[in-house]
């Protein structure tokens, strides 16, 4: 369990950094009609912005060299 929360700690943060911006843009923008599919509740506009940071996130990534031997 600690090796995969080493590897993927950009993943994290970014799905926390979202999910906290996606409720705040629910709180204070929102959706006043109720007819916007991600900010009209706020799970949704949580869990969606939630997995956009961790996308964001994981593009700031380096690539790790694969260890390969070359004959």
């Amino acid at each position: 369990m600690k090796k995969w929360v080493n590897n993927n700690k950009l993943y994290i943060a970014g799905a926390i950094a979202g999910a906290i911006g996606g409720y705040a843009y629910y709180h204070f923008i929102g959706c006043a009609s109720g007819t916007c599919a991600i900010t009209s509740k706020p799970l949704n506009s949580t869990v969606y912005f939630a997995v956009m940071g961790a996308v964001l996130f994981g593009m700031l990534k380096k690539d790790q060299p694969k260890n390969s031997t070359v004959s």
